[in-house]
């Protein structure tokens, strides 16, 4: 479990291991708004990548947060939300 806010780089590799990529799509500050639809992610990816996140850094999203999140910028915030309230 981490102390440590919850990154980009952190969200990322937690979507790869999850439910790998497109070999185009890099997540990076440019896409941080760009629908998870549109980078090839669906629902039961982000279902896996919330359970990756709880069981990496201890924090616990809701599955129905987890699967409205429609871009990274709003899945990284409900991940650090999460990690700030179990702090």
């Amino acid at each position: 479990m981490s102390n440590q806010e919850i990154t980009l780089d952190v969200l990322a590799r937690a979507l790869l291991e999850s439910a790998g990529a497109d070999e185009h799509t890099e997540l990076n500050n440019e896409v941080m708004d760009v629908d998870f639809d549109e980078l090839g992610y669906d629902s039961l990816a982000l279902l896996e990548t919330a359970a990756r996140l709880e069981r990496d850094h201890g924090i616990e999203l809701d599955d129905d947060a987890a699967t409205s999140a429609k871009t990274p910028r709003e899945l990284l915030e409900l991940a650090n939300s999460a990690h700030s309230a179990g702090s």
